[in-house]
């Protein structure tokens, strides 16, 4: 039978002790290494105050938008639902999916695309670095821009400095725009970010009135190629009650147009309109001069701590 040697109690105690982590001793080896937690600290603390400092002010502008009225149509569109599918003519979207689709155009990169375009966006955008309070003007970030001679600057290998269209978006999408709904009413918030409080509310007014007109358009030409559509079949049958079907949905359709070109907010209707900002939404400067203080501090207390283990392994060393 195996034989097992009990070690003596007052081993196993000393045991335990080695193995407990004295407080008492970890305070004293921090009291030691005060000087230099307080050094970390204060150089973290004053790095934040600094990295704050030169961040510039971002505004934000928001606009609460409601789905416009799109029922104009629906009584007679239900009416004639199934003669238009018996025609192979889809007479139209009921307004819940038209405001979906539109708040995920909003979003795309190829209306995105020609927003910034339309609207001349590819300098404040790429080519700036701040916004001047008291003249009211860009502050253009002049190592790739030069707004004198009105052209991007090249790096040392030649290449230009101008954003691609890629670019382009992907700035605004991830720095500039945001959208986002209301699920239990259906409200949509358009908001956009800027260093400019004008241009903010601005092109928050801009993107309301392009998705608008946008989804308008749209509509207006799909409605317009089912009349032809409906049209030509009308030219091609003499039963009179296919005419009168026609002539029915040709109707619908013309009645569509009609309603979208008299209808200003055709998709969203503004109930809180943007304004200029007069409040930044960042940076929090608070917060990160905060945050830097606290990771200085427990950078500090790591850095005493890894210092008193390497001179305890060094004496160690020594002693052997």
């Amino acid at each position: 039978m195996a034989r097992y040697e009990q070690l003596p109690a007052n081993t196993q105690a000393q045991r335990t002790r080695d193995d407990e982590i004295d407080l008492r001793e970890l305070f004293v080896t921090l009291w030691q290494g005060k000087w230099i937690i307080i050094l970390i600290t204060l150089l973290f603390a004053a790095g934040g105050v600094a990295y704050a400092l030169f961040k510039p002010d971002i505004y934000q502008a928001n606009a609460l938008l409601a789905p416009a009225d799109g029922n104009g149509g629906s009584s007679l569109g239900g009416q004639l639902g199934g003669l238009a599918s018996l025609a192979g003519v889809n007479i139209g979207q009921d307004s819940s999916n038209k405001t979906v689709i539109a708040r995920e155009v909003l979003q795309s990169r190829a209306f995105l695309k020609d927003f910034i375009h339309r609207h001349n966006l590819t300098v404040p955008l790429m080519g700036t670095e701040g916004w001047n309070k008291q003249q009211q003007e860009w502050i253009y970030n002049r190592d790739i821009y030069s707004p004198e001679i009105v052209e991007w600057k090249t790096d040392e290998d030649g290449k230009s400095f101008k954003p691609t269209n890629w670019d382009l978006v992907k700035k605004f999408k991830e720095t500039h725009l945001s959208v986002s709904e209301n699920q239990d009413n259906g409200m949509v918030t358009v908001s956009v970010k800027s260093h400019s409080p004008v241009a903010a509310k601005q092109w928050t007014d801009w993107l309301i009135k392009d998705i608008n007109e946008h989804m308008r358009t749209q509509d207006v030409e799909e409605a317009g190629a089912r009349v032809d559509y409906l049209q030509g079949k009308l030219n091609e049958t003499n039963i009179a009650g296919m005419q009168q079907v026609f002539y029915q949905l040709i109707e619908s359709e013309t009645r569509t147009i009609m309603l979208a070109n008299a209808q200003k907010e055709y998709v969203f209707k503004t109930v809180d309109p943007p304004v200029v900002p007069q409040e930044k939404s960042d940076p929090k400067r608070a917060l990160i001069c905060v945050v830097a203080t606290m990771l200085g501090g427990m950078l500090g207390v790591l850095a005493v701590l890894v210092i008193t283990f390497i001179r305890g392994d060094r004496q160690k060393f020594e002693t052997n």
